[in-house]
C-alpha cells in the first residue's frame, strides 16, 4: 500500500447542498478557509446550478472569489452544463466536475435527461475547459446501486468511465450515492473500471447510510485507488434516497487511515474545531463516530 492516500473534502459542497438549513455564503467561507487550515488542501466549494433546484448552493460564486486568497489549496466546484460552467470561469474556477450516473432511473430523476443526453450537455464543457487550461473532474453516481433501478451491473460503470475518461476528465469519482455497496461489491466494480482507466485516475465517494462506507473503502485501497471523497462530519445525503445518510466522515477516514499508517497531510484536532463549527450552524451534532468520540472525550476531560 502507498503511505500516501489523498482526500477531497465534500463538506461545502456535496455536504451541505443536502442539509435542510442553508448557511450562509460568510459561513461557508470560514468553513472552507478552517478546512484547509486542517490540511484538507483540495476542497469542493460550491455548485453553480440553479438556486432554485438547490438553495443551499446559491451564491456559490462569492463563496469561490471568497476563498481566492487561501494559498496551497485547489478548489472545485460543480457545473452541469455550459451556463454553469461559463458562471465559474467567470468567478475564477480553475477545476469543475461533471456528473453522469450509472442508471437510468437517477439520471431522469436527478437531472430530468438519459444518461447519453447528460454526457451530450457536458460534453462541450470539457471541449471548453480543454481550451481554457481548466482542469475537469467526472463524477458518476449510483456505481453500487440505484433507488430506482436497483443493482447496477460493474460493466455500466466501467463503460461510463471509460466515456469520461475519453472525453478529458484527468480523474473519475465513482460514488455509491445510496450508501448500498458492500466491500466485495466495490471491488468487482472498481476493477471492471480499471479495466477502462488506470485505478490511480480513480477516486471512491463512498456514502455511509448501511454503515459499510470504511469497509469499502480499505476494500478500494487494496485495489489500488489513492484518492478518496469524504466530507467534514459525515454532512449530506440523498433527496432521491429516503433514509441515505451523507458522504463517509472525513475524520473517520483520516482516523482509519492514520492508524494504518497511510499518511494524510490532516490535522484531525483542527478538522474537529472546523466540524463543530458546521455542526453548530445546522443545529445537530456531527454524524462522524470519530468526531462524536473526540467530543466526548474532551467533554469528559473539561469537566
Amino acid at each position: 500500500m502507498s503511505d500516501h492516500i489523498s482526500i477531497i473534502e465534500m463538506g461545502p459542497r456535496d455536504g451541505l447542498q443536502n442539509e435542510k438549513r442553508s448557511v450562509s455564503v460568510e459561513a461557508r467561507i470560514a468553513f472552507v478557509e478552517a478546512l484547509v487550515a486542517a490540511g484538507l488542501t483540495t476542497v469542493e466549494v460550491g455548485a453553480f446550478v440553479s438556486p432554485k433546484a438547490i438553495p443551499q448552493m446559491a451564491s456559490s460564486d462569492q463563496v469561490l472569489r471568497g476563498v481566492s486568497h487561501v494559498k496551497g489549496a485547489e478548489f472545485h466546484v460543480l457545473v452541469p452544463n455550459e451556463k454553469g460552467y461559463d458562471a465559474a470561469r467567470a468567478a475564477g474556477a480553475k477545476v469543475v466536475s461533471v456528473f453522469a450516473a450509472a442508471s437510468e432511473g437517477f439520471s431522469r430523476a436527478n437531472i430530468n435527461c438519459s444518461i447519453a443526453e447528460s454526457i451530450e450537455r457536458f460534453k462541450p464543457v470539457l471541449a471548453r475547459a480543454g481550451d481554457d487550461g481548466v482542469k475537469v473532474r467526472g463524477y458518476i453516481s449510483c456505481v453500487l446501486g440505484c433507488p430506482f433501478d436497483g443493482e447496477i451491473k460493474p460493466k455500466a460503470v466501467a463503460d461510463l468511465a471509460k466515456t469520461l475518461w475519453d472525453l478529458g476528465c484527468y480523474e473519475i469519482s465513482l460514488g455509491d450515492t445510496i450508501g448500498v455497496g458492500t466491500p466485495l461489491k466495490a471491488k468487482q466494480m472498481l476493477r471492471a473500471v480499471a479495466g477502462e482507466v488506470p485505478a490511480d485516475r480513480l477516486a471512491m465517494h463512498f456514502h455511509d447510510t448501511y454503515g459499510q462506507a470504511l469497509a469499502n473503502l480499505y476494500a478500494g485501497i487494496e485495489e489500488g485507488v489513492r484518492v478518496i471523497d469524504s466530507a467534514a462530519g459525515g454532512l449530506g445525503g440523498c433527496p432521491y434516497a429516503p433514509g441515505a445518510t451523507g458522504n463517509v466522515a472525513t475524520e473517520d477516514v483520516v482516523y482509519m487511515l492514520e492508524g494504518m499508517g497511510i499518511r494524510t497531510g490532516v490535522d484531525i484536532e483542527k478538522l474537529l474545531v472546523a466540524t463543530n463549527e458546521v455542526a453548530g450552524l445546522l443545529g445537530r451534532p456531527p454524524v462522524s463516530r470519530v468526531a462524536s468520540a473526540l467530543n466526548a472525550k474532551k467533554k469528559h476531560t473539561t469537566s
